[in-house]
């Protein structure tokens, strides 16, 4: 039996708690009853899903205090950072509950008997319907929104899944304390056990996904990370689908009439999100390519000066902090030169100093290329917009990409870059900083390899798609069809025959 422990990354002490990892039987139970719990989501309906939506996030808010108690000491990212991502987490289940009522999601369809140019055509009705219990790997840095209470749970639980997560090891408490809160707005419901359940320890999350009752896995986390979880479900006899967002750094383009026009502002923003939450996003801007000209020199000398005067950054956890340091170091012997570095005493902790460094084009080295954790950001400074023609191509696929531009500067030259930067990320942020993603119904978060192994956002109203699977019906009877997908029902947007019906909703009194 072993006993879990927690780490104050502030301090770097480690005290035991009351949790132990999960064992092969616990598990199992875990499972099982997950399976169960599969039949009262269903019954619930999509109203009734979002109605437990709802209860969840008055349940987070109604524990605000003691979740963010629970949360600061394991994470070192301050009660304000934490009070807004607890706000984040329970917008996301509201958001969810909006998108059941709409109900759009499912994607009815229905292609009525007619004849057809082959003969007679059979009746056909299709939507989506939920995979099954599902497991979801919290994430270190987002204890709440990314984590037991985080966007994977509530979009697996709008589709109609139960959720098993795989809690992380750098908040235990947290994770405890958050499924205790979506577990008491089940009860209360009258739901069962294993609508939502939670694993503690490594070899538990790897014998989660090899576990027949899971029928899908999501993670928030390194390429490591999801190779071993894909690595077991390579051993199924039935492999699942698995969504991974992973590695991204993010680059940022700066054109000269930008940095002639507003440098220091652009500085100020940039330095914000580079260093915001110890730089331990996964859409932190990593690479930032500022023009080689007086503009330029005048942004990163405003730069280095915030750089310089910064506090040290609490990194999550030991592992967090000494890759950070590899990295930095490695960066340092690519060739890029310390421009800029913060002063910050040494401690017992996971402390560590935001760095920036420089280099120029042409040339630019893989290992300054990848993404550093932390708050460390490198700036590439180039002569001629032309030369990003070849340097962006040699920057990995990323969740974001980000150009700063100025007046005059709406030519087919920065087309063709944009074309570009759109080309290998899932988001264009156009004058402004990828962090603080918005939850919305438009947002996409996702790109091409290494940054995530699938098409499908992890956040916005169609991250629910990765945890449904389509479902057609034929020549079935009326009474045996889910009510979206009966003649009558009007209620969701459907296409019949071929042709969009919007909603018809009834009229109420």
């Amino acid at each position: 039996m072993n006993v879990v422990s927690t780490v104050d990354p502030r301090t770097g002490g480690r005290r035991p708690t009351d949790l132990i990892e999960t064992d092969d039987s616990r598990l199992a139970e875990i499972a099982d009853q997950a399976s169960r719990a599969a039949r009262w989501l269903s019954d619930l309906g999509r109203l009734g899903r979002a109605g437990l939506l709802d209860a969840i996030a008055d349940a987070l808010e109604a524990r605000r205090g003691r979740l963010i108690g629970a949360a600061d000491p394991e994470t070192g990212l301050g009660r304000p950072r934490l009070d807004q991502e607890l706000t984040r987490a329970a917008a996301q289940f509201r958001m969810f509950r909006d998108v059941l009522r709409d109900g759009g999601y499912v994607e009815a369809a229905i292609d009525h008997a007619t004849d057809t140019p082959l003969g007679r055509g059979p009746d056909v009705r299709r939507m989506l319907v939920p995979l099954g219990p599902v497991a979801v790997f919290g994430a270190s840095n987002f204890p709440f929104a990314f984590s037991v209470a985080g966007g994977d749970t509530a979009a697996a639980l709008a589709a109609g899944c139960p959720v098993v997560v795989k809690a992380h090891p750098s908040h235990p408490l947290t994770s405890h304390a958050s499924a205790g809160a979506i577990g008491a707005a089940v009860r209360d419901l009258g739901g069962p056990d294993g609508v939502i359940e939670i694993v503690y320890g490594q070899q538990a999350g790897l014998a989660l996904v090899r576990h027949p009752a899971i029928r899908g896995a999501a993670l928030t986390g390194s390429i490591g990370a999801a190779r071993a979880i894909q690595a077991a479900i390579d051993e199924r006899p039935d492999p699942i689908p698995f969504y991974g967002e992973l590695s991204s750094v993010n680059p940022l383009v700066v054109l000269p009439a930008a940095a002639a026009g507003r440098g220091d502002q652009i500085a100020e923003g940039l330095f914000a999100s580079f260093t915001g939450s110890g730089g331990q996003l996964c859409t932190k801007p990593g690479l930032a390519f500022v023009p080689a000209d007086p503009g330029g020199d005048r942004l990163v000398e405003a730069l280095r000066g915030r750089v310089a005067s910064a506090g040290g950054a609490v990194l999550l956890n030991q592992n967090v902090r000494d890759a950070f340091l590899a990295r930095a170091a490695a960066i340092e012997r690519a060739g890029a030169h310390v421009s800029a570095r913060a002063q910050v005493p040494s401690g017992d902790g996971f402390t560590v100093a935001p760095t920036l460094v420089e280099t120029s084009l042409p040339g630019l080295p893989a290992e300054l290329t990848e993404e550093c954790f932390g708050p460390l950001l490198v700036v590439v400074r180039y002569h001629e917009v032309a030369e990003l023609d070849a340097a962006l191509p040699a920057v990995p696929p990323s969740l974001t990409a980000s150009v700063h531009t100025g007046p005059g500067e709406e030519t087919a030259e920065v087309s063709r870059l944009v074309e570009l930067l759109g080309a290998r990320s899932g988001r264009v942020v156009f004058d402004g900083y990828p962090t603080g993603v918005r939850v919305s119904w438009a947002q996409h978060h996702g790109g091409p390899w290494p940054s995530t192994n699938t098409v499908h956002t992890s956040v916005g109203a169609t991250a629910i798609r990765r945890f449904l699977r389509p479902l057609a019906w034929q020549d079935a009877p009326a009474w045996i069809l889910p009510e979206e997908l009966r003649d009558e029902f009007t209620d969701i947007p459907r296409r019949v025959d071929g042709r969009f019906e919007p909603a018809v909703q009834p009229v109420r009194h």
